[in-house]
């Protein structure tokens, strides 16, 4: 009679294959372990599209530098272009009402529009560049405190793509990240404004306070501008960052690895990777 129970070397080669397929399917991917390993900074460059000199310098800058464009300012939109051919990403800097009221441009938004004539306008202002991943608020600060308003906000980038928003924060009173977050949208703030002072040392201080902040929380945001100085002082930093153990990446990618991140967040070594492996 022919025994149809498994062989002991049957026996052992399931309890190996069973050994393997859980070793893959508890390993995080090698993606995962990067996006764990070191700090990140993104940086955006604010204010682009008025000059054209500057612009181009500032695109010329090393890394994965991102570039936040006025809407419908003189050289926007071929600016806007050639950071596409150079592989730079692209946001929109979008002027919102300050207090106190200060002029902002085209495109603005206000506390007195309606519904629709707000959503037509940053619907436009979208459409007036190419190929935009995110936005952040140009001035703001009276428009960031209201959540009406907010929401307006971000229930069109939702509908047009799901892109996300940073809140540069002008005000402590601001509840724009707030109300991205509540909309589902990828989000951010501000960590560091790097030339509010436009001398070059405060600009390297400044620098070294993004990279402090990276180091402590694992990623940080700076803003700066298409000034001479930060131009200067970010083409004489940016090469070194590997020597400070930090690196440079596109605001939508810190974003990205920001949320794996917080997948990883429980302390169990098992919970982190089957989270991820749901993805």
């Amino acid at each position: 009679m022919v025994s149809h129970r498994p062989t002991r070397i049957a026996r052992v080669a399931r309890t190996g294959w069973l050994a393997t397929m859980l070793l893959f399917a508890f390993s995080p991917p090698a993606q995962t372990v990067e996006a764990s390993a070191t700090p990140l900074i993104a940086i955006i460059i604010d204010d682009m599209g008025n000059q054209r000199g500057l612009g181009r310098e500032a695109l010329a800058l090393p890394g994965q530098v991102t570039y936040a464009f006025l809407p419908f300012t003189p050289h926007a939109a071929p600016l806007a272009r050639e950071a596409r051919t150079r592989r730079k990403e692209i946001m929109l800097h979008l002027p919102m009402a300050s207090h106190p009221g200060m002029p902002l441009g085209p495109a603005a938004l206000d506390l007195h529009m309606t519904e629709r004539a707000f959503k037509s306008t940053l619907e436009a202002a979208l459409q007036s560049l190419p190929e935009v991943r995110g936005v952040n608020n140009h001035m703001g600060s009276l428009l960031t405190r209201h959540p009406g308003a907010m929401s307006w906000v971000m229930e069109t980038l939702k509908s047009t793509g799901g892109l996300y928003f940073i809140d540069s924060r002008t005000t402590v009173a601001t509840v724009a990240e707030q109300v991205a977050k509540e909309h589902r949208l990828p989000s951010g703030r501000r960590d560091v404004f790097l030339d509010n002072a436009r001398h070059p040392e405060m600009i390297r201080a400044q620098f070294a306070r993004l990279v402090q902040k990276a180091r402590k929380n694992g990623s940080a945001i700076g803003i700066g501008h298409p000034y001479p100085e930060t131009i200067a002082v970010l083409r004489d930093q940016l090469p070194n960052l590997d020597r400070r153990g930090v690196r440079l990446v596109s605001v939508s990618r810190l974003l990205e690895i920001q949320e794996k991140r917080e997948w990883q967040e429980p302390s169990s070594p098992s919970l982190k990777v089957v989270k991820n492996s749901k993805r």
